[in-house]
């Protein structure tokens, strides 16, 4: 019987980043507004990849460690609600064409690997709040943090004791775009 982790690539926040983010969603919504996101699970999903058996899972470890993308840097500089899903956001207005590329690319191999992916456009973003149902005032003035990617991680989700928590599994370098003389 094979064993099925729940796995997702994404872009780690580095701990000062993590805790502007706790400080800022402390400071502008009540702790009515949702559940919020511990400071350690706070990431930017690349591609889920939902329950994944062992031999995907290696075959995706293989595809990551061949991929070939430039790190970038990422402004943080948006805010939203999505009520639907009951997610309260931070993200970015303009996505680097490195960050798309990275996600698209990871999500091609997902689904060729037999991994759902959703057919939405991909919307980088940092969950801050889940169970967000009810209208949630988000600021009119967002923080302009800069998220410098220099990897990317493999997490899995796990449940335990009523909490969720991500592990990261293994992680991969993004290379340094060459300097223009």
């Amino acid at each position: 019987m094979s064993v099925q982790r729940r796995l997702f690539f994404a872009l780690s926040l580095p701990p000062k980043l993590q805790k502007q983010v706790i400080k800022w969603r402390a400071d502008h919504f009540p702790v009515e507004a949702g559940r919020p996101i511990t400071a350690a699970n706070l990431h930017l999903t690349l591609a889920f990849l939902g329950e994944v058996s062992e031999q995907k899972e290696a075959a995706l470890r293989s595809v990551a460690g061949r991929i070939e993308a430039k790190s970038f840097s990422l402004q943080i500089d948006d805010a939203g609600h999505w009520p639907g899903a009951g997610v309260v956001w931070l993200g970015t207005r303009r996505a680097p064409r490195a960050l798309l590329q990275l996600a698209e690319v990871l999500r091609s191999h997902a689904a060729r690997n037999g991994c759902y992916q959703n057919t939405l456009p991909f919307h980088p973003h940092i969950s801050l709040l889940r169970a967000a149902t009810r209208p949630v005032a988000i600021p009119p003035a967002t923080p302009n943090w800069t998220l410098d990617a220099q990897e990317f991680g493999l997490y899995q989700s796990l449940y335990e004791h009523g909490r969720t928590r991500y592990s990261l599994l293994q992680r991969w370098p993004l290379t340094t775009p060459l300097a223009l003389p």
